[in-house]
């Protein structure tokens, strides 16, 4: 029986998300109907929605989603109805990364994340009756309710706040995962961070956590070096004015241990790879532009160092956002002081806000009422 939801969707390139009323059907064999109560939005939703990816289009988009369990199809086990839960991507869980809990690198992530459709190209979605796009990183999450599958829910303490969960399974986990589980820095490590956005200023907050210090930012934008700060960084680097090498191995008495490069840009990994000291990590977050390429000193790898690149965080969603949402129960990893909160009915204004760099992490709040204030 199909179920009436109000779900924000994208039309076509470059237009408004529409806030319409559509059908969901029942959850099927492995998906779980899930109530949204918030969502994050990324950057990634407006390039869908702009086409720079080929995902077929009407589509709910949305995925860092976080609610209640209403229901769930058949075969579920890992949760049940009442559950509170952080939405994650979609995975086979059978792969050889899947095995070694190496999520991230899925060998079926694409056709599971971007096709809108389930595997059998069918979708439980439909506008007016006719069939549309969904399941999009295996949630959808703009929407007041969505189909998940089963392994993309991640069931979380029910007195941690869901309303602002949902950023944790996606750009959170990216950041702070790649140095909680991908670097895995130990304390008093030195640690240089290239990009103070979502992703960069995560990074940090988990820097602090393990307890690296130094801690240095580096960021061309004094609001974002401010909150860097603010984050636990223990200095920052201008990186519009600054010789960014020779600041950063001052301020670490010769080069980092490890350093996170998250922009993409090609010649900001070069100068993430020359602040580290021997045996020093350049961990690369950054997607880039297909064919991007950047040139390294030999002479600097042959004295130990390293680089790997890392997706998500390097970790299975089932791992680190309960660690996260421990953390930040604790007081510990305060990323909430990154978001702002948009009523359903504002998500165009967020989706500008995003695209200009008015807003580190906007969320979306599905389930009415008033959102909470912004801390910073």
């Amino acid at each position: 029986m199909a179920l009436a939801i109000r779900a924000a969707l994208a039309l076509g390139k470059g237009e408004p998300l529409a806030i319409e009323d559509i059908e969901l059907d029942s959850p099927e064999r492995g998906e779980v109907l899930v109530r949204v109560v918030a969502s994050g939005l990324c950057e990634t939703d407006i390039m869908v929605r702009d086409e720079w990816f080929p995902v077929p289009l009407p589509a709910v988009l949305g995925h860092e989603g976080a609610g209640i369990v209403e229901a769930v199809g058949p075969g579920v086990r890992r949760v049940s109805p009442g559950d509170h839960v952080v939405l994650a991507y979609s995975t086979c869980g059978r792969c050889d990364p899947c095995r070694r809990r190496k999520a991230p690198y899925c060998d079926r992530m694409l056709e599971r994340n971007l096709a809108c459709r389930r595997l059998d190209g069918t979708t439980g979605y439909r506008r007016a009756g006719a069939p549309i796009g969904g399941h999009f990183f295996g949630q959808s999450s703009f929407a007041s309710h969505t189909l998940v599958d089963e392994r993309s829910v991640v069931v979380v303490p029910r007195d941690a706040p869901l309303e602002i969960l949902g950023p944790l399974a996606c750009g959170v986990q990216t950041g702070a995962g790649a140095v909680l589980y991908g670097l895995r820095p130990s304390a008093r490590s030195s640690i240089a961070v290239f990009g103070a956005g979502l992703i960069g200023l995560s990074a940090v907050l988990a820097a602090g956590v393990v307890g690296c210090s130094p801690i240095v930012v580096v960021d061309p934008n004094p609001n974002r070096r401010e909150l860097a700060l603010a984050c636990g960084a223990t200095q920052a680097v201008d990186a519009a004015t600054e010789d960014v090498v020779d600041a950063v191995r001052e301020l670490s008495s010769g080069g980092v241990d490890y350093s996170v490069e998250t922009t993409g840009n090609a010649e900001v990994l070069r100068s993430a790879v020359d602040v580290t000291a021997p045996f020093g990590v350049c961990g690369v977050i950054g997607p880039a532009p297909v064919g991007t390429e950047t040139v390294l000193d030999v002479n600097m790898l042959l004295f130990g160092r390293s680089v790997r690149g890392i997706i998500g965080g390097d970790v299975d969603p089932q791992r680190c956002v309960p660690k996260l949402v421990a953390l930040h129960q604790q007081g510990r990893f305060p990323f909430d002081r990154l978001l702002r909160h948009y009523t359903f009915d504002e998500i165009n204004t967020a989706v500008a806000d995003i695209a200009v760099g008015d807003v580190m992490k906007p969320v979306i709040h599905l389930a009415g009422g008033q959102p909470p204030a912004p801390r910073l």
